[in-house]
């Protein structure tokens, strides 16, 4: 996973290089593409999306980076936690 930013003056959106486990597609998503969940370990902090050119839901691990890039990129994020 990784960010590109648009050169230009005006504000570009951000998109993110990511590739499918499934049909091995490689492709750029847009933030409002991607849903990042982090929760209360490496385990059950991660992101998600659907592939564009299979349609399969993917599920990905998503480590300090990742969520650092994800958040920064503006994409929605949903924090998990256990109840007690």
């Amino acid at each position: 996973m990784s960010v590109m930013h648009g050169m230009s003056m005006s504000v570009a959106p951000v998109l993110f290089k990511a590739a499918c486990p499934e049909c091995r597609s490689r492709f750029e998503l847009a933030a409002g593409a991607l849903r990042l969940a982090i929760g209360g370990s490496r385990r059950t902090t991660f992101y998600s999306f659907t592939c564009p050119e299979c349609g399969s839901s993917v599920r990905k691990p998503a480590g300090e980076r990742i969520v650092e890039l994800l958040t920064g990129g503006g994409v929605s994020t949903l924090r998990l936690h256990s109840t007690v």
